[in-house]
């Protein structure tokens, strides 16, 4: 892996970056030309200042965090596909996990990459037989016997992830952990910006592992 793949990878995922923004861009304004129903600007600029400044805060602390971990073609992949949180970024931890390679190496990097790629087929997939077994389907998925399960889905991924990690760093581990659970007990609203709390989380635990590691604990 030399400075011609990075280069490559660069112009790739940028030119399809690119192309994707400008295709999420089209959708609206064909559909409003195509219907003749066009927004105004003032109606469009309030609605978007009441969501933009979260999403632009989330996605600026989703690229710091994430980036390291899913490597440059992972990180292209990753973002152009979505779903970074719930699925991306667990997938490549996992998958590097299970291979004994780390992160910011060449083997993570192609690890990474596959991962991410591998989850968004299975994605495609998986979104493309809901959409056509959705009206069959529906009945079983509302079912309240059923509820309780799809409720735990996200709670139970990350569980697993969390055993893993927080088994072999439990000292590291345990500042931020005892921090989020105290702060999302008690203010239960901040659960819905979650991932604002990842850098916050990331920061405590350097800190206190660099206290831990000078007063000889780690």
């Amino acid at each position: 892996m030399n400075d011609n793949y990075f280069n490559k990878t660069h112009f790739y995922g940028r030119l399809w970056m690119g192309t994707t923004f400008i295709l999420m861009l089209l959708l609206p304004i064909v559909v409003g030309s195509y219907y003749d129903a066009h927004p105004l600007f003032a109606d469009v600029f309030k609605g978007l200042m009441g969501v933009a400044p979260i999403f632009w805060t989330v996605a600026l602390i989703e690229i710091i965090t994430f980036t390291p971990m899913l490597g440059t073609g992972g990180s292209y992949l990753g973002f152009v596909t979505g779903n970074l949180t719930n699925l991306k970024v667990p997938c490549t931890l996992m998958a590097l996990e299970n291979s004994g390679y780390k992160q910011g190496t060449k083997e993570g990097e192609i690890i990474s990459t596959i991962a991410i790629a591998s989850s968004s087929i299975a994605t495609i997939i998986v979104i493309a037989l809901g959409v056509f077994l959705m009206t069959p389907l529906t009945p079983i998925l509302n079912s309240e016997l059923l509820k309780p399960a799809f409720d735990q889905i996200l709670p139970s991924l990350f569980g697993g992830l969390a055993v893993v990690y927080v088994s072999k760093n439990a000292k590291i581990a345990a500042i931020p952990m005892l921090f989020m659970i105290l702060t999302f007990s008690l203010v239960p609203s901040l659960a819905s910006a979650v991932s604002m709390f990842v850098p916050v989380g990331a920061v405590i635990a350097i800190i206190s592992a660099r206290v831990m590691y000078k007063r000889g604990i780690l």
